[in-house]
This record gives C-alpha cells, sequence and structure tokens, in this order.
C-alpha cells in the first residue's frame, strides 16, 4: 500500500486544477495539503448540506455532495456556456479536463492514467468488459452467487448470443467458513474464461479476499486460457483503500456517485494491460478512436479511451474532482476507511441487542455495509416507519433484509439514535 507522503507527492507532480479562470473552486494540490488544509470533522460534515436535516445511511445507493461540489458542477456549466459550448477553446478545455480527472482516478486506485475508461457508472463499466470479451461457443462464465442483476442480466444474454455457458458459486456461505478461495477454485472449469465477483458484497457487506481470489484464477493449472477477472467495484471505491495494481484483477468497474460522493452519471473501468489486448470495443465513437487528416477512422486508441464513446457531461467530471480532492482534505483513505469500519461495528453491535434482529453478517463486519433481517416484520415497512422520522436506509430483495450503510462522515451519535429508532420499532405491535 502506497503511503501518504508517496501520495501527496503524486498529486502534487500531476498539479491538477479544475479552476482556469471562473468560480472559486480550487484543486490545486501541493505536498502536506493533505495535512495544511486538514478539516475540522464539523466544518468538514457542515460542508455536505444533505446531512443538515437528516440521519443518512444509504451511502451504498449515493451518497451526499458537499456545497464545493454543486458549486463546481454549476460553474463548469458556466464557464462553457461563456467560452462557447461548442468551440475550439471549449474542446480543448474539456479535453484537458477529462485528462486531469482520469490522473485523479489513478492516483485513488494505484494504476497507470492509461488504464482507466471513463464510464456513467459500475453497470456502464461491467458492459464493456462482458460485451468486449471473445468469446466462443462453449466458454463458461463462473459468478459468484452475489452479483447484481444488471450484471447477471448481460450473463444470461450472452449465453443466448453466443453459446456460452455460466454457473454460480455459494460464495457467502464459503466466506463464513473462510474458504472462499477454495470454493472458488473447486467451480473453476477448463474452459472457464471469466469470473464475475464483487470486491464487497452489496446484499450481505461481506469484503472478499479478492487478491487470493485473482491469484487462484492466475494459477488454475487446467485453465485452456487465461482466467480473467471482473470485479464490480460498486461498494469498495471511495470505502477501502485501494491499489487495483497489486490486486490483480482485470477488470474493475467503479463509480462516482457512492462512496465517493460524487455526482451520478460518472464512473470507470480498469483494464490491465494484458487484459486491454485482447478486450475489443464494443461501442465506437470519436473518443475512443484515432483518426487521419481527412477526420476519417483509422483505427482505435491504445489506451483505456478505446472505449469512449463520445460527448459527456464534462461538468460532472469537474465535480468529480472536487469530490475527492474535498475527501482528501480530512484525513487519508487508511483513515477514512477506519472511522467507516468502526462505525458499521458499532451498528453491528448494537443491533445484536435488539429482539427480532439478525445481522446477516456473522461477525462484525469489516465494511461499511450492515444487513439484517426483521422477525414477523418486513424489511419496507422498517424503511418507512424510519424514513417518516427522516432516518434513510433501504430495503434488499434476496435476501430479503435491510441495509444500513455507514461513512466516515457519520457520527456515532447518529448511529446510536437509528439504534434507538430500530428499537422502538421493533418493540410497537405490529400494525
Amino acid at each position: 500500500m502506497r503511503d501518504a507522503q508517496a501520495h501527496n507527492k503524486d498529486v502534487a507532480n500531476y498539479g491538477l486544477m479544475i479552476r482556469e479562470g471562473f468560480g472559486a473552486v480550487d484543486i490545486d494540490l501541493k505536498p502536506g495539503d493533505f495535512e495544511e488544509r486538514g478539516f475540522d470533522y464539523g466544518d468538514h460534515r457542515r460542508s455536505f448540506p444533505a446531512l443538515e436535516n437528516k440521519l443518512y445511511f444509504n451511502h451504498g445507493g449515493q451518497g451526499v455532495m458537499a456545497w464545493g461540489v454543486l458549486q463546481a458542477i454549476a460553474q463548469t456549466y458556466i464557464h462553457l456556456q461563456n467560452i462557447g459550448p461548442f468551440s475550439q477553446e471549449s474542446n480543448a478545455w474539456s479535453m484537458v479536463l477529462i485528462q486531469k480527472l482520469r490522473n485523479r482516478m489513478a492516483l485513488e486506485l494505484g494504476v497507470h492514467p492509461n488504464t482507466l475508461t471513463l464510464t456513467e457508472n459500475v453497470s456502464a463499466g461491467c458492459n464493456i468488459a462482458l460485451w468486449g470479451m471473445p468469446w466462443r461457443s462453449g466458454d463458461h462464465i463462473l459468478l459468484s452467487d452475489c452479483e447484481h442483476p444488471s450484471v447477471v442480466a448481460v450473463v444470461q444474454e450472452l449465453q443466448r448470443r453466443f453459446g456460452v455457458r455460466a454457473s454460480t458459486f455459494n460464495l457467502v456461505a464459503a466466506l463464513d467458513r473462510s474458504n472462499p478461495t477454495e470454493t472458488l477454485t473447486q467451480n473453476l472449469q477448463p474452459n472457464t474464461r471469466l469470473v464475475v465477483v464483487s470486491h464487497v458484497l452489496w446484499n450481505t457487506g461481506h469484503l472478499l479476499p479478492l487478491k487470493a481470489l485473482v491469484t487462484a484464477c492466475q494459477n488454475f493449472s487446467e485453465a485452456r486460457q487465461p482466467v480473467r477477472v471482473l470485479v464490480d467495484g460498486a461498494q469498495s471505491v471511495g470505502m477501502l483503500p485501494l491499489d487495483l495494481q497489486d490486486l490483480g484483477a482485470d477488470f474493475y468497474a467503479f463509480t462516482s456517485h457512492k462512496w465517493w460522493c460524487g455526482p451520478e452519471g460518472v464512473g470507470g473501468l480498469y483494464v490491465s494491460p494484458q487484459a486491454m489486448e485482447e478486450l475489443q470495443p464494443t461501442f465506437g465513437g470519436w473518443r475512443g478512436i484515432t483518426q487521419d487528416a481527412q477526420g476519417q477512422p483509422t483505427g482505435w486508441h491504445r489506451d483505456g479511451r478505446r472505449y469512449e464513446v463520445a460527448t459527456s457531461p464534462y461538468p460532472l467530471y469537474g465535480g468529480l474532482l472536487e469530490a475527492l480532492n474535498h475527501q482528501a482534505r480530512w484525513g487519508n483513505a487508511s483513515q477514512r476507511y477506519e472511522r467507516i469500519r468502526s462505525l458499521s461495528q458499532s451498528l453491528w453491535q448494537q443491533l445484536q441487542g435488539i429482539e427480532g434482529i439478525t445481522c446477516i453478517h456473522p461477525v462484525p463486519p469489516k465494511t461499511g455495509l450492515v444487513c439484517f433481517t426483521l422477525a414477523n416484520r418486513s424489511p419496507q415497512s422498517l424503511v418507512q416507519y424510519l424514513e417518516q422520522r427522516h432516518i434513510y436506509l433501504r430495503t434488499l430483495a434476496n435476501p430479503s433484509c435491510a441495509r444500513a450503510c455507514t461513512h466516515y462522515l457519520n457520527t456515532e451519535g447518529e448511529v446510536n439514535q437509528l439504534v434507538a429508532a430500530i428499537a422502538e420499532f421493533m418493540a410497537a405491535p405490529p400494525p
């Protein structure tokens, strides 16, 4: 894991700024800025307007944005209108902004910027990987039994179109028995071409030993071709300190609008250099191609741009840049993660004392997701009860449960209030 000093140095070397003659969004970081510009935690929380009038535990669905992020988006739109939304100046400015965001994401994820594709969300990133593989009839896809319906639906369509086969393995049971790598290996087949897993399981909160799982796929001795690994990073990016290059996955899809507290509509896909050699573009557009002097396509970019298409809402890119740098003003990734984990473990521990509540995770969680079932009550009724009291969490269908997500922006007092409200609900007679 890269230390904070090295991280600061890299940020400084990129010399990031989105402010070029407009607004007041200054994110030109210098060495030591994480310490020098460290916010008081109370001031930091107050910069998020959504936290002023509610207890928010839905960060795994959509995070909250700071005032500076909202201002960056608006100011970028205004700037583009001022210089001409389709002009040589605005086009050049937008291309610089795209590269600055790619660089900034790379710093967060421990990879080279050229390995990153800018997308809209996790589902878009997963689609790029799933549809771009060189499928042959009879190829095998192995998924965990906890993958998101968006991914499962695409795999079903791949089966129909290309004659590939797919199967699932029971990951949660393996995690609870502490042998997920063994279980994965037992389900690999000689014709397995792709394994699909989530780094953090969205419906249970389990944290996967991802590096060990990737290594097991790479070392599978019966494989007829490389076993690629696609990771759904919806619940990990922004929560965990990450070094994707060290983890070794071939594809890692992520989004801005959850734990990074950025705008919806911006995400990314990491593609390892080895996997990029065989992953073909599915959609094409001017951002992904090379052109000759007459503007005719001559091929695809040789880096992550090859999977990008065309015009995007570039002001959202400015918003995400500000979101990443705003988070960096309070602690580093490891410190924020430790706070997230401390709060979720406190919530998990307190829920043990409420009759009728059963946490799905059998031990204190290592992530910010706490999923629990209710005896003789529906999760939906609890969520409705809490929302009437301005406390926000969500339900899940499989397993049927409620899910609360603790962010570093939550407080211990908020966790206590949530627990008290759940206890009050469970103690009341059913309607």
